[in-house]
């Protein structure tokens, strides 16, 4: 094997090093979900031999090209037309490109390689990323949704048959999960992320990295995750996409980071930068975080790619004065690849060349792309994932919806349930459904759906209709309309708030209807990127068409369909009866269909705390008690609102079943440890009702005093548990120095002596506690 080089005598050194290069082992490496992730040494001082043998070939030009990701924004079946994407094309033909992204095909991917194998010098194969969510063609619920369940292996599941199905479709790199910490129902993104809570949001990040990757990066049937957006993009102020973020280094280090050294840890393949800055620096520069936190802290060796063109971005951040500036700041924090911003091949070649960039970060950024290249097995085989007959039969089966729906149900959350209108018994007489969610068959597929087929979802009507006899009388009326305009992911949604017509028929068939579905809630694309709202009430014509039913027939369930926490107080004082169910993907309606009517059993947990009013946000459970958190005497002097509650309307980790369940005999097996040393805590949980029903047996301690203030509640540990009717369970819960470590006043993280506080309970207002001390 020869390869000719454009410097002369390195011809032979290329023929060598590429025979050892393709006559090395394939490598496969394995990961624990929950556990630090390693790969073991031999396998990585070959892959380190790979990366490095390629690396020797290759010019400035195809190193910084391996630092370029490219946007597929023309048929890539074919050579593009038109001069800007002849420009990327031709690109490609140069192997100056890493990476594509939305190419969502057999024969798009496959072509866009051959472009490449067939064309470059080096034949340096690419990487195919694209948005892969809550599924690619089956949805499963929106992550905020499926983080409700508390069930790590069905959230995993759910990642697995998305990265078989996108895998299929020639994908091998997700730009997910997202694990971004928000505690802002305002943000439109917060339905893409796990909650409020950095200890639920790291295992949920481990469970969804887990299901993408596997244990074997190099199956066909795993691609490559990346957690995203680094950081603090969940902290943006006024909940508005995009916009600045300030944040003190102690709710930064103990708050938005644990999920992503949660991901560092189960070996994530890949980060995301974030859009926002931070105190005055864009992430998508953040030395102190991208290069001496991720990188060199926490020994990462995967690569960053910034979010869409984030790099040229921090010229309109008035960061830097040109793309040449940008390409600079972002290559020195550390960012490996440029999305979409053509800042690096506009500015790194020359800044290498005027010694304003040292080489040895575009090797560093390569050799991390290289690395996953290798892991993926796309040296051995370039088209590993262009198998068409994977594609016809491997996407959007049977197998898939079920689990689908299987999952679907186990997101959603019974909210209330008072007078027990719940479950429904299928020989009520007549059932009315209202409201236009009810019919809806795309709404439910939610925001950021992937390749999902437009109005493919079982609509909420379609679902009630399957789950009864024919002999139920089952009417729906839609009420007034949520939108108006193109359900589009590019375009603005303008949401229609003044339509009152079609309240007059709903009125009629609910004073008819022995029960009424009532749903309420947002469009799909009411939430996700770009979507952020003042407004997290109901829109005026929702809220007119629930006091027109309500006031015909109190006899209702309302069913919420929405990607974010909605401020409802005025519907949840008045129906008995709220289910929450999000946007549930392919199989929402008959999902909703088996909680209402019984066949299951729900178990959802909240993620996030829903608001009395918009005026609480941001509202979290793990908030600090303040110098003056009550007021004994009556006085105004405290910290509260004058005309609200502080508290949730519902709060994080909340939700009810059709059983019920009691806690008992807490106890602690010593009431101190010291380092090396642990405690155990005990429960005993008591199924009380009349139906089997599972639970999530949640953990919460309190640190009484710190070196820096603490929170008067933090989620340490959960348990998903099912108990047949009378059934009683003992839980247990290991309490260690790890568990109470956190950032400190001294900057890293510690365990500090002093008392604690646990509690043990059904949600994060549980009263159940007991006290234990620490001593180093």
């Amino acid at each position: 094997m020869k390869i000719v080089t454009k410097y002369g005598s390195k011809h032979i050194i290329s023929t060598i090093i590429l025979g050892f290069l393709f006559v090395l082992p394939k490598i496969s490496f394995s990961q624990n979900l929950g556990t630090t992730h390693t790969l073991d040494i031999k396998t990585s001082e070959i892959i380190e031999k790979k990366v490095d043998s390629v690396l020797l070939l290759m010019t400035l030009k195809e190193k910084i090209g391996q630092l370029v990701l490219y946007n597929g924004s023309w048929d890539v079946t074919g050579p593009p037309s038109d001069v800007g994407n002849k420009e990327k094309y031709q690109k490609l033909k140069n192997g100056e490109v890493g990476a594509m992204l939305n190419a969502t095909s057999v024969a798009g991917t496959k072509e866009l390689q051959r472009t490449v194998i067939e064309n470059s010098r080096l034949k340096i194969p690419l990487l195919f990323g694209y948005d892969v969510i809550h599924g690619f063609k089956t949805i499963f619920p929106i992550p905020l949704g499926e983080s409700a369940s508390w069930d790590l292996e069905a959230i995993k599941l759910s990642s697995s048959i998305a990265a078989k199905e996108a895998t299929a479709s020639g994908i091998n790199w997700a730009f997910g999960p997202m694990v971004d910490i928000s505690r802002d129902a305002r943000w439109g993104r917060i339905m893409e992320g796990s909650g409020e809570d950095p200890f639920l949001g790291s295992k949920i990040a481990v469970a969804r990295i887990k299901g993408f990757q596997g244990d074997d990066l190099s199956s066909n049937h795993t691609l490559a995750a990346c957690a995203k957006h680094f950081a603090a993009y969940g902290f943006a102020e006024g909940g508005r996409d995009y916009n600045t973020v300030s944040i003190g280094a102690y709710e930064l280090h103990n708050t938005v980071l644990p999920p992503f050294k949660a991901a560092v840890e189960a070996g994530v393949a890949s980060m995301m930068s974030a859009f926002n800055e931070i105190d005055g620096i864009p992430a998508t520069a953040h030395k102190e975080l991208l290069r001496d936190v991720l990188k060199n802290d926490w020994n990462w060796n995967g690569f960053i790619v910034s979010d869409w063109a984030s790099i040229a971005e921090m010229i309109f951040h008035g960061y830097v004065g040109d793309k040449v500036q940008a390409a600079e700041r972002a290559i020195i924090a550390g960012n490996d690849m440029d999305m979409e911003g053509r800042a690096y091949e506009a500015g790194l070649e020359q800044l290498v060349k005027a010694g304003r960039v040292d080489e040895k970060l575009i090797d560093d950024a390569a050799k991390r792309i290289l690395r996953i290249k290798f892991r993926l097995g796309l040296f051995e085989d370039p088209y590993r994932y262009c198998n068409e007959e994977r594609e016809k039969k491997e996407i959007y089966t049977k197998e898939h919806l079920e689990a689908s729906r299987d999952v679907a149900r186990k997101s959603i959350v019974l909210l209330k349930n008072d007078t027990n209108v719940l479950p429904l018994k299928k020989d009520v007489k007549h059932i009315a459904v209202i409201g236009s969610l009810g019919a809806d068959k795309d709404s439910p597929i939610g925001s950021w759906r992937g390749m999902a087929t437009p109005n493919s979802a079982v609509s909420l009507l379609e679902g009630i209709k399957l789950a009864v006899d024919k002999t139920v009388k089952v009417s729906y009326a839609k009420g007034v309309a949520l939108g108006m305009g193109d359900r589009s992911f590019v375009r603005e949604l303008k949401v229609n708030r003044d339509d009152f017509t079609g309240i007059k028929e709903a009125v009629a068939l609910a004073k008819s209807a022995e029960i009424v579905l009532l749903t309420l809630g947002e469009e799909a694309f009411q939430s996700g990127e770009g979507r952020s709202q003042v407004s997290i009430e109901l829109t005026k014509p929702q809220q007119r068409l629930f006091d027109a039913v309500y006031a015909a027939n109190k006899n209702i369930v309302v069913i919420l369909m929405n990607g974010r926490p909605l401020a409802i107080s005025d519907i949840a004082e008045k129906v008995p009866s709220i289910l929450e169910t999000w946007h549930l993907g392919s199989e929402s309606g008959n999902a909703i269909a088996d909680v209402l009517f019984g066949d299951y059993n729900p178990s959802g947990k909240l993620p996030v705390s829903f608001p009395r009013n918009v005026g609480q946000v941001p509202l979290y459970y793990n908030v600090k008690n303040t110098g003056r958190p009550s007021n004994p005497d009556g006085m105004v002097f405290w910290s509260h609102y004058t005309d609200e509650k502080n508290e949730a309307l519902f709060p994080f980790g909340h939700g009810l079943s059709y059983t019920t369940f009691k806690y008992k005999d807490l106890q602690i097996s010593a009431p101190s440890f010291s380092t090396g040393g642990n405690i155990i805590v005990s429960v005993t949980v008591e199924n009380t009702g009349k139906l089997k029903g599972k639970e999530v047996v949640q953990l919460y301690l309190r640190d009484l005093i710190g070196s820096l203030t603490r929170p008067v509640k933090e989620l340490k540990g959960f348990e998903l548990i099912e108990l047949t009717a009378g059934e009683s369970k003992v839980v247990t819960f290991t309490i260690n120095e790890e568990i109470i470590k956190y950032y400190t006043a001294n900057k890293k993280w510690e365990a500090e002596s002093g008392d604690f506080t646990v509690f043990v309970g059904g949600s994060s207002q549980t009263s159940l506690q007991t006290d234990f001390s620490f001593k180093k």
